[in-house]
């Protein structure tokens, strides 16, 4: 950063401006985490010699403390994928069962915007269909921060529910799902993946929404159909149609990617034998509300009966178990 010219090449400049960044956060925690088990050692040993058990419980906190921050940067250090430091774009669809597949998505994404505030991430939505009656048929928003994709790559499947529908004035029990797909960000230059004109088909439609200086006036969402695959990428949420376009492109090239990890990944599991294929009507995980409170992840066995702190964004446990599982 001190070469001359520097800061004439901005996007360069920000992106190593970035990386530095996220490696002195790494060198700052461990820094940290080595100076409180020195100071924990020596109030230790004053215990010790002091015969002082008042200073148990602070010994205790100390120590609980330093397990979760190294139990953290352990589980960093799993994070070696070649997209793990990227941002991450999540898409979430409702499945069959209208308005309470529906509302099960909105409280799906309630759960990771909760969850993203947790860990200091940004959130930006790019595409959004409200539900019929309530709730959302499908929302697809990125995920900035570090290691965002490394982290929630874990949460891509089928999440299943099973409660007392309030939609249904005979209180019977409702087993709904929603599934997720999590794509990295690519870099604009990447170039391992080729786009060419004639692969995609293009169409244009008016944005839906609330309305606004731009919405609903002129064609300017943009529907991308990836031809060979038939992924379909959308963006309605930039100002103009070559923005959406851009947006729209960047999803489908992340996409692609994705599905090439994905193809690596299933070719590990048959040498390795993977527990379950993440495909619809084979769910990743499950929220029980009735008639017992259960969310078990159905890959490692991990479960808790605090429906709503998972609910309020605390999924790490399950995070945690699942990229361990893949160490």
């Amino acid at each position: 950063m001190t070469e001359p010219g520097f800061w004439d090449d901005i996007e360069r400049a920000n992106k190593v401006n970035k990386e530095l960044k996220t490696i002195e956060e790494i060198i700052t925690t461990c820094e940290k985490l080595s100076s409180r088990t020195e100071d924990a050692e020596v109030l230790i040993e004053l215990c010790e010699q002091e015969d002082d058990e008042s200073l148990a419980e602070e010994i205790e906190d100390e120590l609980s403390y330093i397990e979760q921050q190294a139990n953290e940067l352990h589980l960093q250090t799993l994070l070696n994928g070649p997209y793990d430091h990227n941002d991450a774009i999540l898409s979430l669809h409702a499945g069959a069962g209208g308005t309470e597949a529906q509302d099960w998505t909105s409280m799906l994404y309630r759960m990771y915007t909760r969850y993203c505030q947790r860990k200091g991430y940004t959130i930006e939505v790019l595409d959004y269909l409200d539900g019929e009656e309530a709730g959302i048929k499908s929302v697809t928003f990125q995920v900035s921060g570090q290691n965002a994709y490394g982290y929630l790559k874990a949460e891509k499947g089928v999440h299943r529910l099973v409660r007392i529908s309030p939609f249904d004035s005979n209180a019977r029990r409702h087993t709904s799902f929603a599934s997720l797909d999590v794509m990295p960000v690519i870099e604009e230059d990447n170039n391992e993946i080729e786009i060419r004109p004639e692969d995609i088909r293009i169409d244009t439609y008016r944005s839906s929404g609330a309305g606004g200086q731009h919405i609903n006036k002129t064609s300017s969402a943009i529907r991308i159909t990836h031809l060979a695959t038939g992924f379909v990428v959308q963006c309605q949420n930039e100002r103009s149609q070559t923005q959406n376009k851009e947006t729209a492109m960047k999803m489908l090239r992340s996409k692609l990617i994705s599905l090439r990890e994905q193809e690596r990944l299933d070719k590990l599991n048959d040498i390795k034998g993977e527990i379950k294929k993440i495909e619809w009507g084979s769910q990743i995980r499950s929220y029980v509300f009735h008639p017992y409170s259960m969310v078990k992840d159905h890959r490692t066995n991990e479960e808790t009966a605090n429906v709503q702190a998972v609910m309020d964004g605390d999924i790490d446990k399950f995070i945690n178990a699942y990229l361990s599982m893949l160490a």
